[in-house]
């Protein structure tokens, strides 16, 4: 495995990515011309009614999965604040926004803590900046 950076962390899944979503577009789109073009007949209307229910089961799949996995990730970011944050700033655990949380866990155990005030200190809310601020990367290789 690539050791992972700011550069090159975001997960792509080829399956996903680069298969089925493109098969779900063209689908999508064939349907539609099927209907207009093709055959303009009730039939092909439920062709293009199922082609977007398949379109929009694809990226809610995707949606769903992610949601839950962001939300296990504020469940650890949080823990590991409690457990790494100095007294005076672990009350402020909860002030931390899930996108900021998610942003801060590529940041190593010995520099989470400065990273944490500043994020707080500066209201960052921006999590590409805040992961831009990260100066040894902690890699997730099991972002969905």
């Amino acid at each position: 495995m690539t050791e992972q950076s700011f550069a090159n962390h975001v997960r792509w899944v080829p399956g996903y990515h680069f298969f089925v979503t493109p098969v779900m577009a063209l689908n999508f789109g064939w349907s539609i011309y099927r209907w207009k073009v093709a055959n303009f007949s009730v039939d092909a209307f439920v062709g293009v009614l199922v082609a977007a229910g398949l379109v929009a089961l694809t990226l809610y799949a995707r949606l769903f999965a992610l949601a839950v996995q962001n939300r296990v990730i504020r469940l650890e970011e949080r823990m590991r604040l409690e457990k790494l944050l100095p007294e005076d700033l672990k009350p402020r655990i909860g002030e931390f926004r899930c996108h900021q949380l998610i942003a801060m866990r590529f940041a190593c155990d010995t520099e989470l803590p400065a990273l944490a005030r500043k994020v707080l200190t500066d209201n960052i809310q921006d999590g590409k900046a805040i992961k831009q601020m990260v100066q040894n990367w902690r890699p997730d290789y099991l972002r969905a």
